[in-house]
């Protein structure tokens, strides 16, 4: 496939070979078509957690943020720190 890219482009991909990070313009390329690929399946995976946290405040199954719920987490967070717990990647990233 042969495709015309902008100039800024190809100087941009020149300069990545130039500096050794790739061996070509085609490993240029094909990282940023694997980035691209992990961005667009990160978004999709993004936007099913939206619609299911949509489809539970819709049910009524949310909880309303109070200064009690606040301070409950944050207890709950300390406490999982001191026992050397993780928080669920999906909730702190």
């Amino acid at each position: 496939m042969a495709i015309q890219l902008p100039a800024e482009i190809e100087a941009s991909i020149r300069r990545q070979v130039e500096r050794g990070r790739f061996p070509d313009a085609a490993g240029v390329v094909r990282e940023a078509m694997r980035l691209l690929t992990e961005y667009e399946s990160d978004l999709d995976s993004l936007r099913a957690k939206i619609d299911v946290g949509i489809d539970e405040a819709d049910r009524g199954e949310t909880d309303e943020w109070t200064p009690a719920l606040r301070d409950r987490l944050r207890m709950d967070a300390h406490e999982m720190h001191r026992r050397g717990e993780f928080p669920d990647p999906d909730v702190c990233p």
